[in-house]
């Protein structure tokens, strides 16, 4: 638990969670039973090899996926058998995506690619302010094509940001960016956590993103190997790879 949230109540809280899949004759076991707590407006990395299980385990706080068994909760709400009504709404309401791909829409600017999310989201802010929290307010108008990747990623931030949400998952953000525009990525997630008090989770393969975390959560062949607090956090701007 960080020292900022070391009173508070989590915002998740995960026991026993489990996920298999079935591919013909083979089983996978993508988690082995995960035991976890998310706290109000904390930084976490969750770091681990590829294949570790980190983004199905993201997937399924995010409402993106469901668990084979355990009990996952949002504050006092039972996620682990809701259905998809419930799933879209706790999405819509409650968490930002920000994935290692962008998935702008090409033919849309930057203003209109947040618009799409804004238009049906509850209390959002104007997609011109969420493209400033990301220094991006005088590319509004210009098109996915017209900036460069880190300039996109910094726009899905934008998108993922601008509902509002209390959660924010960001998967390999900068998996596709060089060291330098991947720390500029990383400032602005950091920026954003601290401005909203947003509880933000990267998960990473990169040891040296973990030096910016509240806590650092470590994966491996589906089970938490190791959660410890961060005694060193040190800005983004001095983390290099």
């Amino acid at each position: 638990m960080s020292r900022n949230s070391r009173f508070k109540k989590p915002v998740f809280q995960i026991r026993g969670l489990t996920k298999t899949y079935t591919m013909g004759e083979v089983t996978i076991h993508a988690l082995r039973g995960v035991d976890m707590e998310l706290y109000p407006g904390e930084l976490v990395v969750l770091l681990g090899a590829s294949g570790s299980g980190k983004s199905t385990l993201i997937n399924i706080l995010g409402g993106l996926d469901s668990a084979t068994s355990g009990d996952i909760r949002y504050h006092d709400q039972p996620l682990t058998n809701a259905g998809d009504k419930v799933l879209t709404r706790f999405r819509r309401e409650h968490v930002g995506f920000v994935f290692q791909f962008y998935n702008l829409i090409p033919s849309l600017t930057a203003r209109e690619n947040i618009a799409v999310i804004t238009e049906i989201s509850q209390d959002p802010m104007p997609p011109e302010e969420a493209l400033d929290m990301v220094g991006l307010g005088s590319r509004m108008d210009h098109f996915p094509a017209q900036m460069s990747g880190g300039e996109q990623q910094r726009v899905a931030i934008a998108r993922a940001i601008a509902k509002r949400p209390a959660v924010l998952m960001c998967d390999e953000p900068t998996g596709a960016l060089d060291s330098r525009t991947g720390v500029r990525v990383l400032e602005v997630i950091s920026r954003i956590n601290q401005q909203l008090g947003t509880t933000t989770v990267i998960i990473t393969h990169n040891e040296a993103i973990s030096r910016m975390a509240d806590r650092v959560i470590r994966i491996s062949d589906g089970k938490i190997s190791g959660i410890t607090e961060n005694p060193d956090k040190i800005p983004p701007g001095e983390i290099s790879w």
